[in-house]
């Protein structure tokens, strides 16, 4: 479905998205209002719904939650000028369960690269195409502990967090239910481009009610501080005899990604040992599979999100069929292991 008050915008989309025998576009809504009028009154299955942010009356923000419920299940791509414009207004829209956003271009600039960029995000959403959901066996959830790796129980030194698409409203469930103290600093690394990191650190603050901060070279890593990673380098963790401190890096990783989850689970690894906890959250690719290996080798664990949960279970699968997760678990389950760690449960 796609809810946006543009005619041409509209228009142009819908070409775009069946130009591929993938999608289909079931319905067009010029409001918001609209778009809920439908989603409650049709027997049409929507898979994705395509929201625009600025639109007359409630506006895409507002009226998120309530499309969410609607749709039953669907996902929500935000394609918006806000996207590029208004990051406050996106990071926040991802925060309420948007699963990915994605820049508007501007007028007269529908064609070419954005075409396939478009499609290469609804493809992540939906990895499968659904005829019919009459046809659609449901997701099984992941074991909820996989018998094959158990968590240490030393002290947490540091935990470190990856995650990319769905990964924002994922960490918004997590440190809504962190009942910290923890004792150890949290590295946060969340694909996003570097002009939205301020504002994402700043929401990563008021749902923890810990400082947060977007991470600076050399930087002290203090307990029960969140550092997150800069959009355009990777942050790592380099141990000192007086303690461990931040070290960012620049240059693609081999995961492709920038920032990369890997570089982060590997050097905290390596600084700590058994004491370093990972946690893989939702997102396409398979970046942190490989750092998860060092975490592991090094005697640490990581802890995967669950299939059900995640808005686009790849990085978590990754981990979870190469055996290296202690758990495969929703957010907020997470956040609560991660607490009878800390307290020695």
């Amino acid at each position: 479905m796609l809810v946006d008050d543009s005619m041409v915008a509209r228009a142009v989309l819908s070409r775009m998205i069946e130009m591929s025998p993938d999608f289909e576009v079931v319905g067009v809504a010029g409001t918001a209002e609209d778009a809920l009028v439908a989603l409650r009154e049709t027997n049409v299955p929507v898979d994705i719904v395509i929201l625009d942010l600025e639109m007359p009356g409630m506006g895409g923000l507002k009226s998120l939650p309530e499309i969410l419920e609607a749709a039953s299940g669907a996902q929500v791509l935000v394609v918006s000028s806000l996207a590029e414009e208004g990051a406050e207004a996106t990071v926040k829209a991802l925060a309420m369960g948007a699963a990915d956003t994605l820049p508007k271009p501007g007028t007269g600039r529908f064609n070419g690269k954005f075409s396939d960029i478009l499609l290469e995000r609804l493809r992540a959403l939906v990895p499968a195409p659904t005829a019919s959901r009459e046809n659609v066996v449901p997701r099984k959830s992941t074991p909820a502990i996989p018998a094959n790796r158990e968590m240490p129980d030393s002290d947490i030194g540091v935990l470190a967090i990856g995650s990319s698409t769905g990964g924002i409203h994922a960490l918004a469930s997590f440190f809504e239910t962190l009942e910290g103290p923890i004792g150890a600093p949290i590295l946060v690394t969340q694909h996003l481009p570097a002009a939205f990191m301020t504002v994402f650190a700043r929401q990563l603050s008021m749902a923890s009610g810990l400082p947060a901060c977007v991470a600076e070279d050399n930087m002290l890593l203090k307990p029960d501080h969140i550092f997150v990673a800069p959009g355009d380098r990777h942050l790592t963790v380099k141990g000192r005899k007086n303690g461990l401190y931040v070290r960012l890096l620049e240059g693609r990783h081999a995961s492709g990604c920038l920032p990369s989850v890997d570089p982060m689970f590997e050097t905290a690894a390596e600084a700590l040992g058994d004491k370093a906890l990972g946690v893989i959250l939702t997102g396409m690719g398979r970046d942190g599979l490989e750092g998860s290996r060092t975490m592991v080798a090094k005697g640490g664990a990581v802890i995967a999100q669950d299939e059900a949960s995640c808005a686009v279970w790849g990085m978590p699968r990754a981990v979870a069929e190469a055996g290296l997760a202690c758990a495969a678990l929703p957010p907020a389950d997470i956040a609560r292991l991660v607490v009878e760690r800390a307290r020695g449960k």
